[in-house]
């Protein structure tokens, strides 16, 4: 079951997966796609799945802690998008846009067209929806309704997101600080982005009270820099802080 915390976290969990789930979870998997001969004995066989827990640790650690940062940053621009969705239209408005053509909310019931053939009609029952946007090998929304405590959908994150920069984690300094090294009208922008979930161009134009071009030019930099991330949704940018960002302005 999707859970919250870091990716160290995860892998950790997985570990400790009982045997049983795993039966039940690569079950799950080869009725909507084959999987490889060894895995077939990968619920019985500790030695198994400690090789491949050891594989996934050290893919983590060689092609994904790197650039973890940055996908965070796409992701965290996701639900600034989604909860600026809700905001606007409830839950029907988040839904319809999650991925139109495979996600159709119909009430009471959720249709989900994914990576099997047939369609999956959900019926929650008050049982709630656990959303989960994924970077990595989703093209297609993946629906498990009989997931504990509650059915989760993975979704395709929202792919226009910009992101520039290595995605490290500077020293925290002072705002006079920030000030210092972007400039004061630069430094505003920056901590009116980083003080909510996400700010348009607009919003920021208001708050910091320059032109929207104005506000443009500064989180083009921002963007440029890994510092903001951009992701472009009907007609407005949605700008939202980076880790790295985050990072810069503790104090």
């Amino acid at each position: 079951m999707p859970s919250s915390g870091d990716a160290q976290e995860a892998l950790e969990r997985a570990r400790a997966t009982p045997r049983k789930t795993v039966e039940e979870q690569m079950a799950f998997i080869a009725e909507r796609q084959r999987h490889p001969r060894w895995a077939a004995h990968l619920h019985d066989d500790v030695r198994l799945r400690r090789r491949l827990f050891d594989g996934l640790q050290h893919v983590y650690d060689q092609a994904l802690a790197p650039y973890w940062p940055r996908i965070r940053a796409c992701l965290e621009a996701d639900r600034a998008l989604r909860a600026r969705d809700f905001a606007a239209g409830g839950m029907e408005r988040v839904l319809a846009g999650l991925h139109p053509g495979h996600i159709t909310w119909k009430p009471p019931v959720l249709e989900v067209t994914g990576t099997i053939s047939r369609r999956i009609d959900l019926h929650l029952d008050g049982r709630g929806l656990l959303l989960i946007p994924s970077w990595f090998g989703c093209r297609l929304p993946l629906l498990d309704p009989n997931a504990e405590p509650q059915p989760f959908l993975t979704y395709p994150a929202h792919r226009e997101a910009a992101v520039a920069g290595p995605g490290g984690a500077p020293a925290g300094g002072s705002a006079a600080a920030l000030e210092a090294l972007l400039g004061r009208t630069r430094a505003a922008v920056l901590l009116t982005i980083a003080d909510g979930t996400g700010r348009t161009t607009t919003e920021i134009a208001r708050r910091v009270g320059i032109s929207p071009a104005s506000a443009s030019e500064h989180t083009s930099v921002l963007r440029s820099a890994g510092l903001v991330t951009t992701a472009r949704h009907r007609n407005t940018a949605l700008h939202t802080a980076t880790p790295t960002a985050l990072a810069l302005l503790v104090s």
